[in-house]
């Protein structure tokens, strides 16, 4: 085995050039910068101190540093996820209390251990299973929860943490008139320099730059006095090395929420990953050594308190931006975390919350997904009910919940179409040996009366088999009693199972005692071999399997020419006898 494929870090690390380090430098400056803000923004989403949210957005991307494949991937905690983990746990805990803490840092480390496992067994497959409509919806039905939540923050109003957007909407409606307008005027104020800062800077943090602000507007003015909520103290110094506490129960009840949140995460990570690499032609992203690095991130990272972290979109696309070549951008992204945990801590004192909660929801904003629906409107409906559907139930019964009806309905949808795949009848097109489907060519085809040609554009499998049968017939029945040969286009059909065998079968026996001959043309490698070996070819016999159906048509005509050659020869025969 390579051991670069376990360790990627010794294909970039070795072959390091000088001048890359000016990139590097610059992008894990940045991208440090930034993380301070949103790690402690992103902790309060989960229900955890702001300390766990830098603690995450130390240690994970170091560990990814080593391990991941992609040199522009920027790991720590996200929003998305943070909210997914303060759904979770607090069915086992109170936001706040130690034990809570405790499950959060035990879920990293089981997200963890499934990404790995996931990786070392080369699953990651297993997100096919989130379609773009399931995370469209449930992407925008997290953005809303996580931007509603904060209203408490950026309006300075009691409103009780709620996963589901109605307790929030009425909580909140029910104490609008106690709205602290300082907080207010500060939380509006930092969200417009959230969202126009970037046109007059692209390198410097608008986050960072809010914050500074913050701190200084409540310094100056003694804001905490006049009723604007300060983050306070936050503990100094690097996270201790603590086993996360095992207990039977605890992970029972937590390995739902730690599945969803491993294949949740990888997602996010890979499509971000893969996005950055097309940039790139001096790389190339492994998808199970991603699951594997991103897992061993969140692995190590519990043993020193962090909670479940990912590659985030924002984070990565500054560091791509700001110039990062390597790995070792992430690298000195960390280690200015770990100096702000050493000596900085003391200066977010005074920060509002107020910010915070305006970072957060700059940051959902973007989360919510527009296009997806749009184009679902133009193309499928039932697609966009599903979204819909993932959308609402989110929202407003549950994160699980939503997630799980969406893909409940992505296979319901999956298995209904592949029961009922698309089938047509051909046509010839004139002066070519083309043929196309009647009824998108309507009048315009050739096709002739005792041949019917027909193509299935699936598998023949067991769901399918009875409409592919009954389809036939239908077909069948409207050519009427002139038919004398039928068609199988085998194009595009990859594969055919033992009921479709039966089926076959049953099909050439019927058809032969109504005098109609079966054919088949352009049958796959694979399915011919099947179609061998299970006697069907000499059931039908090996001279009625073609390559093209105008080969197919051909030798049906010539047959016909000849049968008539031998008839008028017979006649003439049974003529002299006379």
């Amino acid at each position: 085995m390579n051991l670069k494929n376990i360790l990627p870090i010794l294909e970039w690390l070795p072959n390091y050039k000088n001048a890359w380090l000016k990139g590097d430098l610059g992008a894990g400056l940045t991208v440090g910068i930034m993380l301070i803000p949103q790690g402690i923004a992103y902790a309060m989403i989960a229900g955890l101190p702001p300390i766990y949210g830098l603690y995450t957005a130390m240690i994970p991307q170091i560990v990814y540093a080593i391990f991941g494949t992609s040199r522009q991937l920027a790991v720590g905690p996200v929003a998305m996820d943070s909210l997914i983990v303060a759904s979770g746990v607090v069915a086992l805990a109170q936001i706040g209390t130690q034990h809570f803490i405790e499950f959060a840092i035990l879920l990293a480390f089981m997200m963890g251990v499934l990404q790995v496992f996931f990786g070392f067994f080369k699953l990651g497959f297993l997100v096919n299973f989130l379609s773009r409509p399931v995370i469209s919806g449930f992407t925008s039905a997290a953005a809303l929860i996580i931007g509603l939540n904060q209203l408490k923050h950026l309006l300075g109003v009691n409103i009780q943490r709620d996963n589901k957007i109605q307790g929030i909407l009425i909580d909140a409606f029910q104490n609008i008139k106690d709205i602290e307008w300082i907080t207010a005027v500060i939380g509006i104020i930092s969200i417009l320099i959230l969202l126009y800062f970037k046109r007059l800077s692209k390198k410097i943090p608008a986050a960072l730059v809010v914050v500074v602000l913050g701190i200084l507007a409540v310094r100056i003015f003694h804001l905490e006095q006049l009723g604007v909520q300060i983050l306070g103290e936050i503990p100094k110094g690097l996270p201790d090395f603590v086993v996360p506490k095992f207990e039977k129960d605890t992970l029972i009840k937590l390995f739902p929420i730690a599945l969803t949140l491993s294949l949740i995460a990888f997602l996010e990570a890979i499509s971000v990953a893969k996005a950055i690499e097309l940039k790139h032609n001096d790389y190339k992203v492994n998808p199970n050594q991603e699951l594997i690095a991103i897992g061993l991130g969140n692995i190590v990272g519990s043993f020193f308190q962090t909670y479940p972290a990912t590659g985030g979109l924002s984070r990565t696309a500054v560091n791509h931006q700001a110039g990062a070549k390597t790995p070792l951008a992430a690298i000195i992204s960390g280690l200015i975390v770990g100096l702000t945990l050493l000596f900085l801590t003391p200066l977010f004192y005074y920060l509002p919350k107020a910010v915070l909660g305006a970072i957060i929801i700059v940051a959902v904003i973007g989360l919510l997904d527009f296009s997806v629906p749009k184009q679902l409107l133009r193309y499928s409906r039932r697609e966009l009910i599903i979204l819909n559907t993932t959308l609402i139930v989110t929202a407003t019964v549950g994160i699980k919940e939503g997630i799980l009806i969406g893909i409940i309905l992505s296979m319901a949808m999956l298995i209904y179409r592949s029961t009922k795949p698309h089938i047509a009848i051909l046509g010839k097109v004139p002066d070519t040996h083309f043929y196309r489907n009647v009824s998108r060519f309507e009048g315009l085809l050739e096709v002739k009366e005792d041949i019917l040609i027909v193509r299935f554009d699936a598998q023949i499998f067991f769901a399918n088999v009875a409409f592919f049968k009954d389809k036939l017939e239908e077909f069948v029945i409207e050519k009427g009693d002139k038919i004398k040969l039928i068609i199988i286009d085998g194009e595009s059909i990859n594969s055919i199972d033992s009921s479709g065998i039966y089926m076959l079968r049953d099909v050439i026996n019927k058809y032969k005692r109504m005098n109609i001959e079966i054919a088949f043309s352009g049958m796959k490698g694979p399915v011919r071999d099947i179609l061998d070996k299970s006697g069907i070819m000499k059931k039908i016999s090996y001279s009625n399997c073609f390559m093209s159906i105008q080969e197919a048509i051909d030798t049906y005509e010539d047959s016909k020419k000849n049968k008539d050659i031998e008839v008028k020869y017979f006649d003439y025969l049974k003529q002299t006898n006379n």
